[in-house]
């Protein structure tokens, strides 16, 4: 077995070594994707969701495409590997991949909007001493439209790395 050396790029993620951190990001594919989807030119916008609308199975009329709409999301899923800022509005995406329809599709074109803002964002990884472990969690009771079940998410820092 040959020893090639430090990691820079593996399966479209690019890795940014310092001396006391490692930084992952997905900044080349992010770009191709906004590309491919007519994106690149566009304004970005700085959330990925709609904090004030609720997204429900039946409402709108249905896409044309509805083939490319699983392209793109299926991309996005891949995208959130280094970009946890886009799972959940991905997620929501992905709920609706059995007939997608046009207020769907716009939360689409939203998240892409947003990683157009954000393209040098990634996950960080830092190699300090263990001193912290913080939790965050958040529940929206009863919020979807369709099925009345609860939305609930949290998120895990060990000290500042991301880690759940």
């Amino acid at each position: 077995m040959t020893d090639l050396g430090d990691q820079h790029f593996f399966l479209g993620i690019s890795v940014h070594r310092s001396s006391t951190s490692l930084f992952l990001s997905q900044h080349q594919y992010a770009l191709d994707l906004l590309r491919h989807t007519g994106i690149a030119e566009c304004h970005s916008t700085s959330t990925p969701v709609d904090t004030r609308t609720k997204l429900s199975a039946t409402d709108g009329n249905p896409t044309v495409g509805p083939s490319e709409y699983r392209s793109i999301a299926g991309a996005l899923q891949y995208l959130t590997l280094t970009r946890p800022d886009l799972a959940y509005a991905v997620q929501q995406a992905c709920l609706f991949m059995h007939d997608p329809r046009e207020p769907h599709l716009a939360l689409i074109k939203r998240i892409l909007r947003y990683v157009k803002g954000t393209i040098d964002s990634g996950l960080h990884i830092g190699t300090s001493p263990v001193s912290s472990l913080t939790t965050y969690s958040d529940a929206d009771w009863a919020g979807c439209p369709d099925s009345w079940r609860s939305t609930s998410g949290y998120c895990v820092y060990l000290i500042d790395n991301l880690i759940s």
